[in-house]
């Protein structure tokens, strides 16, 4: 690996390690240090969030994946991290333990075509160095893919290895799924993919709240979206409960001037309100 900085919670450069696919970063959400893994070296996404730290982002998916490269990498940084002094020279000290190996990146991982295969490589890899029990698998998601059996068994497998699906869902109506993610996805669609994930891997929701041009979310985005939590644990999908975090690294689209955070208070309100459905609500602000 070449030369790297101390990692911080604000730089998730996806080239800190110098490798393609595989990137060290420390989570605010884990805890620790992340180990990334990502797909989209294109920076390529089938939505287009506001708020997403890729630079140059465009539409589309991720491009063939080089499966031996991939694992190569991941097995290299592992050993740097694990009996190496990586952690020690690189991580602050409240952050030095590694808490996931995190599919996320510069864009929709399920996009892959290969994602079951990836999913398969990782847990090799993991097992080999006997960390199934200590760290997590996750899958950061938008969730739109989910419904594909490629996507599907890959979760199946996850399941099996410490893993679990951070879904994302940071708006209710069509209007404010349009206007922070660029997409058009219907909320039953929404639901449908969210209780297929539950029932294959265990899942969180996470959200994404912020002010846009100085306003909170409007009262009837929120009611909306804790209407949907409510239907969903109404129609029996099994949830962990929600991650609920604010900005925490600039914005690279052209919307980044209106976008800023939320006090603390006002996400940790909501995460109550959260509470009151009976999930467990997790915030990060």
């Amino acid at each position: 690996m070449g030369r790297m900085r101390i990692l911080t919670t604000t730089d998730h450069n996806r080239d800190s390690a110098g490798m393609s696919y595989v990137y060290p970063v420390v989570s605010r959400r884990a805890g620790g240090v992340s180990v990334g893994v990502n797909l989209n070296v294109n920076n390529a996404c089938n939505w287009r969030c506001i708020y997403c730290q890729v630079p140059d982002l465009r539409r589309g998916r991720a491009p063939p994946v080089d499966l031996d490269k991939l694992e190569g990498e991941l097995r290299e940084f592992l050993e740097q991290a694990l009996e190496g002094d990586f952690l020690r020279l690189h991580a602050p000290p409240e952050a030095r333990r590694m808490t996931d190996i995190a599919l996320s990146g510069n864009g929709e991982p399920t996009s892959a075509r290969e994602f079951e295969q990836v999913i398969e490589r990782i847990a090799r890899v993991m097992a080999d160095f006997r960390l199934q029990k200590e760290v997590k698998l996750v899958l950061i998601t938008n969730g739109s893919l989910i419904h594909h059996s490629r996507v599907q068994q890959g979760l199946r497998r996850m399941a099996r290895s410490n893993g679990e699906v951070w879904f994302k869902i940071d708006r209710a109506t069509a209007e404010g799924r349009y206007r922070v993610n660029g997409s058009r996805i219907a909320v039953e669609r929404v639901k449908h993919n969210l209780k297929a994930s539950a029932a294959l891997c265990p899942t969180w929701v996470q959200t994404c709240l912020f002010a846009l041009d100085g306003q909170a979310p409007a009262r009837d985005e929120l009611d909306a979206y804790l209407d949907l939590l409510a239907a969903a644990l109404q129609e029996g999908i099994s949830l962990r409960g929600v991650l609920l975090y604010g900005l925490a690294r600039p914005s690279l689209q052209p919307e980044a001037p209106r976008l800023s955070p939320l006090p603390a208070e006002w996400l940790e309100s909501f995460g109550r309100e959260i509470a009151a459905l009976g999930l467990t609500a997790r915030v990060s602000a």
